[in-house]
């Protein structure tokens, strides 16, 4: 019983015992509309055969005589079926017929009349009826006339097999309906219980990933319906879930072994200064220290900020179109004379007027971080020149951001972790960095659904950032 109850509190159920009761109603009206057309037919018929005989012997009373007539309607009354013949002189005396008696109404008065009556028995009519008469009972339909040789005439037909036939009409009429109720109902309820059951599937789905078992997914039954559908997506963004989940564990982790040596040294430079005896020189070396650990921290933090930002699709700007020539351009102008401090050429080789739908601050520091680590880690060696090109091409409905050096390189296996968070290759720890640079540009290409790539220049890094156009 609760199980009915629960069934009934479900908008599938409800919505399929409505479509259920319009199909039922439909259903009823329809055949009662054909039950009652059919029943109408039938008595239109027999009205029109009375209708036509009648016509027919009047005339011929009128053409040929009383005895013609009445050789006529005893020829018909002997004839087997439903017709009702009654042939009577101007008294209401019957001179031929077939049945033996009529309501005097009938015979005093022309018109339509139907009445109960008595039918003599042809002789190969079965056994008597349980009264043991020799008279059929039946019910008629009759229409009254007088003749114009003064004869009183009554033709009709017997309704007992039409109303027989309605009743039999009327029979399977309920039978059909019955059975329309019946089908509509155990349809329904087949319906209702086989999708409360694949809803039920992504129910129990759901208890148990919010229990903990983010790998838990919705059972898709390859049958490609909505319900299908919907579990794919379903399963898609439980997919983008869990790698955000397993992110955000990996950057916590990361955060809470990275920074620990920062702060403890913060700690330790204060403590220090704190001491007894520490000069003022000292003291101020200390705070010193402390600022530069602390704005290392708030770049770290930021880079972080700004790198969920790109993630969640949601930048410090909306995205509008910008000419991004101008943002390349200017980055490269920008770190031009700090290339050639250190030794370094950097050349350009720049599309103009290619404008996209980004974020400008986001795009530009991208090109940042990847020109600041082509600076970084370029080691100078005798007889090779360093070099930096940045390029921005378009091709077709794509547009690509090059930044190539001639440096050390990253190994192959080693260029699908680098772009993960906090992630530094050992010949990188000895250099200032928190390890976010390259996770936040391929962040920014993410957010504007490109792509980095980091290729082999031979030798050096060939940093691709492929954007749609």
């Amino acid at each position: 019983m609760f199980r009915l109850a629960q069934l009934w509190r479900t908008t599938t159920v409800r919505l399929t015992a409505l479509f259920m009761l319009i199909f039922v109603i439909f259903a009823v009206v329809l055949l009662g509309l054909i039950t009652w057309q059919t029943s109408v037919q039938l008595q239109r018929q027999q009205t029109d055969a009375i209708d036509r005989e009648s016509m027919q012997i009047k005339q011929m009373d009128s053409d040929s005589g009383f005895r013609a007539t009445i050789i006529a309607v005893q020829r018909l009354a002997s004839q087997p079926g439903p017709g009702i013949y009654y042939l009577a002189d101007p008294a209401g005396q019957l001179l031929i017929g077939n049945v033996t008696d009529l309501p005097p109404e009938v015979l005093a008065e022309p018109g339509t009349y139907s009445f109960n009556y008595a039918k003599p028995r042809p002789f190969d009519d079965p056994e008597p009826d349980d009264a043991g008469t020799a008279q059929r009972q039946g019910y008629a339909v009759v229409r009254s006339q007088k003749l114009a040789s003064g004869l009183i005439l009554v033709v009709g037909r017997d309704v007992v097999e039409r109303r027989g036939f309605t009743a039999i009409v009327l029979q399977w009429f309920a039978v059909g309906a019955g059975g329309i109720l019946l089908f509509s109902l155990v349809a329904g309820v087949l319906t209702a219980v086989r999708v409360l059951r694949r809803i039920d599937t992504i129910s129990s789905t759901s208890n148990k990933i919010m229990s903990g078992n983010l790998s838990e997914r919705v059972p898709v039954t390859g049958r490609n319906d909505e319900f299908d559908a919907l579990a794919t997506n379903l399963n898609l963004m439980l997919d983008r879930i869990e790698q955000l989940m397993q992110g955000m564990k990996e950057v916590t982790d990361n955060v809470a072994h990275d920074l620990k040596t920062p702060l403890t040294r913060l700690r330790n430079k204060a403590e220090s200064a704190l001491r007894d005896g520490q000069n003022e020189a000292t003291r101020k070396q200390a705070l010193e220290t402390t600022i530069e650990e602390s704005d290392k921290l708030i770049k770290t933090f930021n880079a972080l900020l700004m790198i969920a930002r790109a993630e969640a699709g949601t930048p410090s700007g909306a995205l509008s179109e910008i000419d991004l020539s101008a943002v390349v351009l200017d980055v490269a102008e920008l770190y031009g004379p700090l290339a050639e401090d250190q030794g370094l050429a950097l050349e350009t080789d720049i599309d103009e007027g290619v404008r996209i739908n980004g974020n400008r601050e986001l795009l530009g520091q991208a090109l940042v971080n990847l020109i600041e680590n082509a600076l970084k880690y370029y080691e100078p060696s005798e007889g090779k020149a360093g070099l930096i090109k940045v390029s921005l091409k378009r091709a077709g409905a794509r547009v690509r951001i090059e930044v190539t050096d001639n440096g050390p390189g990253i190994p192959a296996e080693d260029r699908g972790r680098v772009v993960e968070r906090f992630v530094r290759l050992e010949k990188s720890r000895t250099e200032p960095g928190s390890g976010l640079g390259l996770s936040l540009v391929a962040a920014v290409a993410q957010l504007h659904k490109g792509e980095l790539r980091l290729e082999d220049n031979a030798p050096g890094v060939r940093a691709v950032v492929d954007l749609p156009g």
